[in-house]
């Protein structure tokens, strides 16, 4: 027994005294169960959904509602008009738009009580984010139904609806109920505000909907079905294709510990031939593995370029040059194998988190939103999702191309500074 216990307290001897290793054990899970415990607790807060409105009626029923809409303060409204708008969605800039039919403002307050046809608003969503589509469509009905019940149950648009009741064609029971019920609206709207009318029962919703995904068409106008799996292979190769990068970091590190690094210093070679043969391996290996990982997704997942495929492999390539920058500042500012790997790991979950892979930005805190542009994951899950399935051109791709270059020349730089050459 004494053995076993001498063996146990060794063992615990030996890993506590890796200081930045046991650190980085404790504050990953703290981190990570933080950052998605403020996304989904009960006091979290959702941030604005950017999200546009078409106003084709110009009614003032029409203008009230965008009016409500955009100061709502978990939407971010931008009023444009209807192209613009879809494109803005294709291209993840909007979540979701709505448009206002023309004819909104007349036949909402008939449609309300059944008296008239309902208007059709078209709802255009981001099919990646399908999610945002449920907050819109129940802050258009609550909207619509608020501002619908506000100028129908007015002096005016009680006389206009008790004209259309006495014109629909329908049961005479209902027709006598709908008639006694405006009556006594209008009875009680002689003593109190409008405001404070009683609503009858039996209310609908004033319109419908037609919801419709904005995807990228193909040559014959046909649309492209969402894939989920373009946006997953892409948030998910990003994040193992930086575990590669540490796969580097931690073999240079080796090198040190084993004295092969001292060999290699004495071969006749420079700082620039050492560095940027492992540089130049790494990025090799790291896209030739997200280009098998795509091949993968194509073959087997249907995935597919609909966009640039010059952008594509463009995108690829910036990433890979990342990821070998990456793994070689790992490795100059790392001590050890163990406590590197843990920090890097640690690293490489931050990054893919607030790169929008694992879930929505849009539910992000608003300041979390804008601070994830700082990160170059963002960058490269929006470029491959704009590559793949948005099925946008060339030109999207070249900004987060060099956004991703800029911080791959930061990360050199930096590592080559902070490099021990000697030791």
């Amino acid at each position: 027994m004494q053995a076993l216990l001498a063996l146990v307290r060794a063992e615990l001897k030996l890993h506590f005294s890796n200081r930045r290793a046991v650190l980085m054990s404790i504050v990953a899970p703290i981190l990570i169960a933080a950052f998605f415990g403020s996304l989904f607790g009960t006091g979290s807060r959702m941030a604005g959904i950017a999200v546009g409105v078409v106003d084709l009626d110009g009614s003032p029923l029409s203008q009230r509602v965008v009016a409500a809409l955009q100061a709502d303060t978990s939407l971010k409204t931008t009023v444009t008009g209807e192209a613009d708008a879809l494109a803005q969605v294709r291209a993840g800039k909007l979540r979701a738009v709505a448009v206002l039919p023309r004819g909104l403002g007349q036949q909402a307050g008939g449609a309300m009580f059944g008296t008239g046809d309902k208007p059709e608003i078209v709802l255009h969503y981001d099919p990646s984010q399908a999610s945002a589509l449920a907050v819109v469509r129940g802050l258009l009905a609550q909207t619509l139904m608020q501002e619908v019940s506000r100028a129908a149950l007015s002096p005016a648009g009680l006389t206009d609806l008790q004209r259309q009741v006495r014109a629909a064609s329908m049961p005479e029971g209902e027709r006598d109920d709908l008639a006694r019920m405006f009556d006594a609206i209008g009875k009680v709207q002689g003593h109190e505000a409008a405001a404070s009318a009683p609503q009858g029962a039996g209310l609908s919703l004033p319109y419908t909907t037609r919801e419709l995904e904005a995807v990228q068409s193909t040559a014959n106008a046909a649309p492209v079905a969402y894939n989920s799996y373009a946006h997953s292979f892409a948030g998910m190769g990003v994040q193992f294709i930086l575990m590669s990068g540490i796969d580097m970091a931690v073999g240079l590190l080796l090198m040190r510990r084993l004295g092969l690094w001292k060999r290699l210093r004495a071969a006749p070679l420079s700082r620039t031939q050492l560095l940027g043969s492992r540089v130049l391996a790494s990025a090799l290996i790291s896209l030739i593995v997200f280009a098998v990982i795509y091949a993968v997704a194509i073959a087997g997942f249907g995935v597919r370029v609909l966009g640039s495929v010059a952008g594509f492999g463009l995108v690829l390539v910036c990433f890979s040059l990342l990821t070998a920058s990456f793994g070689l500042l790992v490795a100059a500012l790392g001590r050890t194998p163990e406590a590197t790997r843990g920090l890097a790991i640690l690293a490489t979950l931050l990054m893919v988190m607030l790169g929008g892979a694992w879930v929505p930005a849009f539910l992000f805190p608003e300041w979390l939103q804008a601070a994830s542009l700082a990160v170059p994951t963002r960058w490269a899950v929006d470029a491959l999702d704009a590559m793949t399935w948005r099925g946008l051109g060339f030109g999207d791709a070249v900004l987060p191309s060099l956004v991703m270059l800029g911080f791959t020349a930061a990360f050199m730089a930096l590592a080559v500074w902070r490099f021990r050459w000697e030791e």
